[in-house]
């Protein structure tokens, strides 16, 4: 990404849905935002393609089709997005899906393409910024509510949609907007629950029928398409239907199922959205009784038992559902997009957006262990610098590798990129060494490092658009290092144990070389030091137990501590 210029030409936010795609344009003469209507004149777009024999369908058209088309239609695909072809999750979806999925380079889903970025360049499109979908939502909510919003307001935004959950926690004072807090789960959304009533009405045909549709895509895609409407019919009443006639080898399908059975086919599933604005909640420091607004985005929010549960959590506070769920996203880019594209002489409002890092930013030390420079939920532009130290006598140079992630060991995180500083001059261990991470409001991270004495200085520059992750992929992370914070800690404790052990033998070898010890001591020191180099240099020492080093750096303090006494 550059940094803000002038661009020609309009300024359109894309709202890229898991089920349903939404296009807005800022309009300039009228100083508002239009809703841009497809060929069919819908306002949103089934996130659809098909390819037939002769020719590509995107959208409503592709959706007609699926049903007679069923192995040549794709959709869902956002899905897939930063996870592996092997994730039990993509699993399950596959087993749902008509159209094939395989196995590629590093097992990535072959249908997939990492970037949105790329995708809109191929469609003859200047992607000038990627925001988050609440965020976009928040500036849809501030526009509409800014003469309501005197002083400052939290507001929580709560987007549901078709494949992906989102929430953010977002402070409005006058016309800034900073981002407190975000979380999500990427494979949670209306596309689940949909999953949930079809396998529950497979069960109750194949039951009645003795057969078995699993094995027929088309059937299942027409039932997927009539559950997919029971699903919206339940938003407003008690009981749906489904119709399919000649579903399964000449086989007629009525049945029905009411929202009390919906609800508990996909109970688990709400839990699992409250589990995740609890999360947000907590990592904003903001008490949930502060909270000024909860504004409902995404069509799968319109799910009463999901509004319950979300009142609920907040006390009992009235929800907001002044904008339309289906277009906010869409609505808050544009106005976005025109800012970015009009600057100061546009007559969109002048808004100042403060996002938040979505991904810890740090370095790789000593153990590979993660040094955390900016932690995750920071808003930026933010400029922080730590000073780390050199880890041999007369080290010249140091490797710099910089991750974004939560997981303690660097390795299990991101690596954005990596670069030398050299020229340190001759000093011992402990010799300091400053980086800077700077991070400004496009995205765009620059890390220095400088030696201070001589002013040398080495640095990258890391852009959001190579190298970062998805913001599935980023999801993804914050998952796996809950999952791992037990294997992480223990991971950290014995990293801490190790360093304190090479800096305790440090100390020896440099008494042992610049002290008058009788023989004795000297042979006591030695034999302290050989052993804990030996346990050090182990090329097993990834299988060794923490309480080892523990035990030998005792064992060592035991010898040396009166030694060190009698050199005082």
């Amino acid at each position: 990404m550059k940094r803000a210029r002038k661009y020609e030409g309009h300024a359109v936010g894309i709202d890229l849905g898991t089920t349903y795609s939404c296009v807005a344009v800022w309009q300039e003469q009228h100083c508002r935002v239009e809703i841009i209507h497809n060929d069919q004149g819908n306002r949103t777009t089934p996130s659809y393609v098909a390819f037939t024999a002769n020719q590509r369908l995107i959208g409503d058209a592709a959706k007609n089709q699926a049903a007679a088309n069923p192995i040549n239609t794709v959709f869902d695909v956002k899905r897939l997005i930063g996870r592996k072809y092997s994730d039990p999750v993509i699993k399950n979806d596959l087993l749902m899906w008509p159209f094939k999925v395989t196995a590629g380079a590093d097992d990535k889903p072959m249908i997939v393409r990492k970037a949105t970025r790329d995708a809109g360049a191929i469609a003859g499109l200047n992607v000038m910024r990627i925001i988050s979908e609440p965020t976009a939502a928040a500036i849809a909510y501030g526009l509409d509510k800014r003469s309501d919003c005197t002083g400052e307001r939290n507001i929580f935004i709560f987007d549901l949609g078709g494949g992906t959950f989102d929430v953010s926690l977002l402070t409005i004072k006058g016309k800034v907007f900073e981002v407190k807090a975000t979380a999500g789960n990427t494979h949670l959304g209306g596309e689940d629950f949909d999953n949930r009533i079809v396998s529950y009405f497979v069960k109750e045909f194949n039951r009645k029928n003795t057969v078995d549709i699993s094995g027929d895509a088309r059937a299942l895609r027409r039932l997927r398409s009539a559950c997919e409407k029971a699903k919206r019919t339940l938003s407003y009443a008690v009981t749906a239907t489904i119709e399919l006639d000649v579903f399964f080898k000449g086989i007629d399908f009525y049945s029905s199922i009411t929202r009390a059975r919906f609800e508990e086919l996909n109970m688990d599933l709400f839990r699992e959205c409250l589990e995740t604005v609890d999360r947000c909640i907590t990592d904003s420091n903001v008490d949930k009784a502060s909270v000024h607004d909860v504004v409902l985005v995404g069509g799968s929010s319109r799910i009463p038992k999901v509004q319950e549960l979300l009142q609920e959590f907040f006390n009992g506070k009235e929800l907001c559902k002044s904008i339309n769920p289906d277009e906010a996203v869409a609505y808050g880019a544009a106005v976005k997009a025109a800012l970015l594209t009009g600057g100061s002489k546009s007559s969109a409002p002048n808004l100042v957006l403060q996002d938040v890092t979505p991904l810890s930013l740090g370095k790789a030390t000593m153990g590979d262990v993660m040094s955390v420079v900016i932690p995750r939920n920071t808003t930026f532009p933010v400029k922080k610098s730590e000073t780390f130290f050199t880890v041999q006598d007369n080290q010249s140079h140091v490797l710099e590798e910089i991750y974004e992630g939560e997981r303690t060991r660097a390795s299990d995180n991101n690596l954005l990129g990596r670069y030398t500083l050299s020229g340190i001059p001759p000093a011992p261990k402990g010799h300091p060494v400053s980086i800077c991470f700077d991070l400004d409001a496009d995205g765009i991270l620059i890390v220095t490092s400088e030696e201070k004495t001589n002013g040398n200085k080495n640095q990258i520059t890391i852009t959001n658009d190579k190298g970062r992750l998805s913001q599935e992929e980023i999801e993804r992370l914050i998952e796996e290092a809950e999952r791992y914070k037990v294997e992480d800690d223990k991971f950290l404790e014995k990293a801490n144990s190790i360093i304190t052990l090479e800096d305790y033998v440090y100390d020896m070898e440099k008494a042992l070389i610049s002290s008058k010890l009788c023989p004795a001591d000297k042979k006591k020191l030695n034999s302290a030091i050989d052993k804990a180099i030996t346990l050090l240099d182990d090329g097993n020492k990834e299988n060794i137990e923490n309480h080892v080093f523990v035990e030998c750096l005792n064992e060592s303090k035991l010898i040396f501590e009166p030694i060190r006494a009698k050199t005082r």
